[in-house]
């Protein structure tokens, strides 16, 4: 019977299994969950490992119910998560748009895939405005774009930790290529590494040992817009205040850039090594990552593009989301010079990145958005 590794040591696996692997890492509960590819093997790899750590497992009928059976073992004060992609992604949001008004701290992985519908089961980066701004509220979410099987591994866990700290729902927006390929990494304890448990507790109905707190009042439902008014308020202070601890980026650069290549993901991983290679051809490029793309990390992006000139490239495997979140995070500031390389759907490689820096023609390759 395959059992979880006990201390650190380094693995190789798909990513799939990595994010099953630091859920029981992390002190994870329950898995609820519909098949869908490319995710299916999250589910697949949680269940056979699971049970032995006295953990469980629901396949539901669909992924709406997935997301409110997550919603309940919450409030009883589980660690609950899911994983789904594309159109799993879309169904999810009626029950996450309850989570972020009821600051109910569900965990989902979403494994990218491409779109719109069916589409193909492969890859795209499509999902990002879907997972950051998704169902009718204002988008309170945290949502972490990982490049790396490494990255996999410590979000995943970093995810049920901040969910559960700030109240609000936690992605971990990852893509086909990272959910089938297989990679090394360092497997580890996060409580023998000092970062705790998960600081989980009953949502509903606890009362503290020498208090006598109410029951909780859960409102999803409001008789008049004053009522809702305040309390989105109060959702939207918290929010404010907990970004500047939530948001991260990788940067690589030094002042007078001639360029700032901008990406997220694994593709984000892809622009990193052209970047290394033109810096080491002479060329004064620089690199942005944005990792939390909900909250995003504008104030370090205009002091990256400032260290540029002003002049960015976005690449994506999608058609300008990345784009949009630049452009206003940037709106203060002015772009005199945005390029992309948008390939909705299909990867981009660190010599097709390179090429396009090399030679502005060849942006010609990829479909650029209008205007641009």
């Amino acid at each position: 019977m395959e059992k979880e590794p006990a201390g650190e040591c380094r693995d190789f696996m798909t990513g799939n299994e990595v994010i099953a692997r630091a859920a029981l890492a992390a002190g994870a509960d329950f898995m609820f969950g519909y098949p869908i590819t490319p995710q299916n093997e999250i589910m697949h790899h949680w269940r056979r490992l699971a049970p032995q750590q006295g953990r469980g497992f629901l396949q539901t009928e669909d992924e709406l119910s997935a997301g409110f059976a997550a919603i309940g073992a919450i409030i009883s004060g589980k660690a609950a998560f899911s994983a789904t992609a594309g159109p799993g992604t879309v169904l999810f949001q009626e029950p996450l748009s309850m989570a972020e008004m009821m600051r109910l701290p569900v965990v989902v992985a979403v494994q990218q895939r491409g779109g719109p519908s069916t589409a193909t089961v492969i890859y795209s980066q499509q999902e990002l405005t879907l997972t950051c701004f998704g169902g009718n509220g204002e988008g309170l979410r945290l949502v972490y774009s990982t490049s790396s099987h490494q990255e996999l591994y410590d979000y995943t866990i970093k995810a049920f930790h901040k969910a559960w700290r700030y109240r609000f729902p936690t992605f971990i927006l990852g893509d086909g290529y990272q959910a089938k390929m297989r990679e090394a990494l360092q497997l580890y304890d996060p409580v023998r590494r000092g970062i705790g448990d998960i600081p989980k507790e009953a949502i509903f109905g606890s009362v503290r040992a020498g208090e006598t707190e109410p029951l909780l009042h859960l409102r999803n439902s409001f008789s008049v817009e004053e009522e809702l008014s305040e309390v989105l308020e109060r959702h939207l202070a918290d929010y404010a205040r907990a970004a500047p601890a939530l948001v991260e980026h990788e940067f690589i650069g030094v002042p007078g850039g001639e360029l700032l290549v901008v990406a997220h993901g694994i593709v984000g991983r892809a622009a990193r090594q052209a970047v290394q290679e033109l810096r080491g051809m002479g060329r004064p490029v620089n690199f942005f990552r944005p990792i939390t793309l909900r909250p995003f990390p504008e104030d370090a992006l205009r002091e990256a593009l400032q260290m540029s000139g002003g002049a960015v490239l976005v690449a994506e495997s999608a058609q300008g989301q990345l784009g949009n979140l630049v452009r206003l995070a940037a709106s203060g500031e002015g772009l005199p010079d945005f390029r992309s390389y948008y390939r909705p759907g299909v990867g981009i490689t660190a010599e097709e990145i390179k090429e396009a820096v090399l030679d502005e023609r060849a942006l010609d390759a990829a479909v650029l958005a209008p205007g641009e």
